[in-house]
């Protein structure tokens, strides 16, 4: 029997680089594997589109959302060969939204994260506008700290979702009978940090915020301290906002960043 339309979603983009719809794919399969949070189920990929599951959405609740943060830790333990690596098998850079991603591999997350999350981003905002020059050389102090391992731990790379905003955690369920849960959907997956996924929820907001992250942070054995890392973890996505929404955006990362100097 034919799959009934109302059980799939189909995104479209025609003007789509060619690897587009591949990348998303390949995240969805790779964070899948992990194990841990419920990631939706891809149908189909082509060069213009993806054909994924439709998820029935419920209201977020408590419960749910800390098992969202318990599972999202069992994800992230999963691990990925680098700071900086994509799913296996995949060659090339990815995606954060629409804008490139460069994938690279590393053995520090402070070298990662200052010359392929931070440093590009803070330059492509300058020259469209969204970062003054005082901006950018504060930029460059802070990811100076960070490539001198200055706020390196001795965490693993984690596999990361890599762009967890609200709108990426749809919780799916029935009408309270069974529960409902966490299903994430459109990554940026690479080898990570736990705490940029963490920090991007916090950026954005999504239900029950303080309980996702107890959760989180007991599951996966955070340092006491790490809710001091929240504002250096938000640098890039701040950034990936100041290239393609504004000036805001750029002032907002300066801000954040004047407390990692």
């Amino acid at each position: 029997m034919p799959e009934s339309a109302d059980a799939v979603v189909v995104k479209r983009r025609t003007d789509a680089p060619p690897t587009f719809f591949a990348w998303e794919a390949a995240g969805l399969d790779w964070l899948r594997a992990a194990g841990g949070v419920d990631i939706v189920e891809v149908r189909d990929v082509g060069a213009h589109h993806i054909t994924l599951d439709r998820v029935d959405e419920h209201p977020a609740s408590g419960a749910a959302a800390e098992q969202f943060g318990r599972d999202l830790a069992v994800t992230h333990s999963a691990g990925a060969a680098t700071f900086g690596a994509g799913p296996p098998d995949w060659t090339g850079d990815g995606f954060i939204g629409r804008q490139p991603l460069a994938l690279q591999s590393f053995s520090t997350w402070g070298k990662f994260y200052a010359r392929t999350r931070v440093l590009p981003y803070a330059r492509a905002a300058h020259r469209v506008g969204n970062l003054d020059p005082d901006g950018v050389r504060l930029i460059e102090r802070v990811c100076t700290r960070l490539a001198d391992g200055h706020f390196d731990d001795d965490r693993p790379p984690s596999r990361i979702h890599g762009d967890l905003w609200a709108g990426n955690v749809l919780y799916a369920g029935n009408d309270g009978a069974g529960g409902v849960q966490a299903v994430l959907i459109d990554p940026a997956a690479h080898g990570g940090h736990g705490l940029t996924d963490l920090a991007m929820l916090a950026l954005f907001g999504t239900p029950y915020l303080s309980r996702v992250q107890s959760a989180y942070a007991e599951a996966a054995g955070l340092a006491a301290e790490w809710r001091e890392l929240i504002g250096l973890h938000q640098l890039h996505p701040l950034l990936v906002h100041a290239v393609s929404h504004g000036a805001g955006y750029g002032r907002q990362a300066c801000d954040v960043a004047s407390g990692y100097t």
